[in-house]
């Protein structure tokens, strides 16, 4: 009888603990000023991811509406968190809802993906209200993609859209791009009857007006155009 009275109160003390446990960790009280606070520091944070992307940014198109988007999610993403460490039930309801939503957006670039990763966990831990482990680590990751990112990639890239009549010169273009230019790759290739017409990346040596003089002699070659730009590109 003993026995069984002790691991009956053992089994309570537990319950009480683990009870006690969560409801210290969650307030049914938000203050306007914790709130405030909260999303001036995501704000910051996610300003700070903004300026870095555009900054260290190095693809081929530059998409404003995504780079506006990561502060747009390390904000959201607060106020869940805050909302979540407010209310027990809330918190259980928030995570199911969020377990069913799926994002479709395709990532091209391996960085663009450390960025959305970034301002998530960004708002995360700020809406938790550890606002110095937000800001340090912030700084800290911010300044390793700017040394390793920008420090690799100095270019200035260009689009290269040429037009010609067949597969030879096709070829024809390829070998001389090899010995004109640091590095290029196809983006887009469209064949019709009698005209190839690519899309090309391209990250120059200098003298862009001689690198499309000598594209445009080739045999074979209709036009050459090379196009160069800070900023969105449309199509």
């Amino acid at each position: 009888m003993e026995t069984n009275t002790t691991t009956s109160d053992t089994t309570t003390n537990f319950t009480d603990i683990l009870k006690n446990s969560v409801l210290e960790n969650v307030s049914s009280d938000i203050s306007i000023a914790k709130i405030l606070i909260t999303l001036a520091v995501a704000f910051l944070i996610g300003f700070f991811i903004f300026v870095l992307y555009k900054r260290i940014f190095s693809g081929v198109l530059y998409s404003k509406s995504f780079n506006v988007s990561l502060i747009g999610m390390t904000m959201i993403t607060a106020v869940v968190i805050i909302a979540i460490n407010s209310n027990l039930v809330l918190s259980l309801g928030m995570v199911g809802a969020l377990s069913i939503v799926r994002f479709r957006t395709p990532i091209k670039d391996p960085t663009d993906l450390i960025f959305l990763f970034w301002a998530a966990v960004a708002g995360i831990v700020t809406g938790a209200g550890f606002f110095t482990l937000a800001v340090i680590g912030s700084v800290f990751v911010g300044l390793i993609l700017f040394f390793f990112i920008k420090g690799g990639s100095v270019e200035t890239p260009y689009l290269l859209v040429v037009n010609c009549d067949g597969d030879a010169t096709e070829k024809e273009i390829h070998n001389r791009m090899g010995k004109l230019v640091k590095r290029y790759n196809v983006k887009q290739k469209t064949v019709t009857a009698g005209n190839i017409e690519m899309t090309l990346e391209v990250r120059l040596r200098d003298q862009e007006g001689k690198f499309v003089n000598e594209l445009s002699s080739l045999g074979g070659v209709k036009n050459a155009v090379l196009i160069s730009y800070s900023g969105d590109y449309v199509s």
